[in-house]
């Protein structure tokens, strides 16, 4: 008699695990984590910044023969780099100054269970040999030891940026991507789910509501189809801001379609071409620059029609022939060289720097980049 296995109701392993979604493609995501979950297979979990890639790594942890073991975050795009190797295999005492006392790193706090690696793609070159090595084989050196460590830790990581474009870039090693990547989940972002949104809309309400003394009376259909059309550049982490900040500011009230206006910012419809969000295709990287680019476009047009304004007016006073080619047709293309991206990058980090008076982290917050992406950019374009 051929034997039958039975899936989990996969309702109930969403509810147990707190991943919100009713779409295709959140459906088809627990799946794969249902079943990579027994495993002790490393995982890769892709998305844009506020897709929720932590929830689907503690759903893995969860669901995982791991799971009354520990379940260690860590940040690597927030720590600092020269102090990243102590902080993941930690140090012996006086192995540097500072260094007073020996200390585990979070492999080591993180043996028999799970170690959750966000933001993967910032972790330097230099100390990325080290860390395929754990992949490998679980062993590691403690910073100032020359006396091998092993660790039983299962490995999950999470990127925003496109690590196939940072390997052809030689910002990440490749070696290391493959290994990674042993099963890739990419959770898409929030505007190409759009009927997750009232799902998520609602465990948001549930939640705040739960620990604050607030009300609610409810959302009109006309707003919640405000906020399915809204294109969410900060995805549910943005939703989740914009939800308790209604229900905090509007005192309880029934919402309305613009009541739900006001804390959406830049609102634009989706059929918005110019505007539309960066495909997940592009890094991170490549979506700053083509911030900066567009930006700066504007900045040149507005520059461009002063300029031919100007030139203008001077032939009107020096009596010219209205004949002549009037200067608001000057070709731009030969009045003077298109400037590459790099190049107005690096002029607007110029600009930021001088403006701030050197201050890297006011300038990376103006510029709309991470303080390390600033610092990377500096040492690339020679600045400090």
């Amino acid at each position: 008699m051929q034997s039958v296995v039975m899936k989990s109701d996969p309702r109930s392993f969403q509810e147990e695990h707190g991943i919100v979604g009713s779409s295709v493609e959140m459906q088809k995501i627990i799946e794969v984590v249902e079943q990579v979950a027994p495993t002790d297979i490393t995982v890769l979990i892709s998305g844009e910044s506020g897709v929720g890639k932590e929830i689907i790594a503690k759903a893995i942890h969860g669901a995982s023969q791991r799971s009354k073991n520990s379940l260690i975050t860590v940040n690597s795009g927030a720590i600092p780099e020269g102090i990243i190797e102590s902080e993941l295999f930690g140090h012996e005492r006086g192995s540097f100054t500072g260094a007073s006392e020996k200390r585990k790193g979070y492999f080591e706090l993180a043996d028999g269970g799970t170690i959750f690696l966000d933001e993967i793609g910032e972790i330097p070159l230099s100390s990325q040999v080290k860390f395929l090595r754990v992949l490998e084989n679980g062993e590691f050196l403690r910073v100032g030891s020359s006396i091998p460590r092993k660790v039983d830790v299962r490995v999950i990581a999470a990127t925003n940026k496109d690590l196939e474009s940072e390997v052809r870039h030689n910002r990440f090693r490749a070696d290391l991507f493959f290994r990674l990547r042993s099963v890739n989940i990419t959770i898409p972002p929030l505007r190409n789910r759009r009927e997750d949104i009232p799902l998520f809309f609602q465990v948001f309400v549930d939640e705040f509501l739960e620990k604050k003394d607030v009300k609610f009376s409810g959302i009109s259909d006309e707003a919640m189809q405000l906020l399915k059309s809204y294109h969410w550049p900060g995805n549910v982490r943005e939703l989740r801001n914009v939800v308790e900040s209604m229900l905090i500011l509007e005192n309880g009230k029934y919402i309305q379609a613009e009541d739900a206006r006001k804390y959406l910012k830049q609102y634009k419809p989706v059929s918005n071409g110019r505007n539309l969000p960066v495909p997940m295709s592009k890094s991170v990287e490549e979506a700053e620059r083509e911030l900066i680019l567009r930006a700066l476009l504007d900045i040149k047009g507005n520059i461009l029609e002063l300029r031919n304004q100007l030139a203008e007016r001077a032939q009107i006073g020096r009596g010219s022939d209205s004949s002549k080619k009037s200067p608001m047709y000057v070709n731009d293309n030969l009045e003077e060289p298109i400037m590459s991206i790099q190049e107005m990058e690096r002029k607007m980090i110029i600009e930021a720097l001088r403006r701030f008076k050197g201050n890297r982290r006011v300038a990376a917050r103006a510029l709309n980049i991470s303080e390390r992406t600033l610092y990377r950019k500096i040492k690339e374009y020679g600045l400090g």
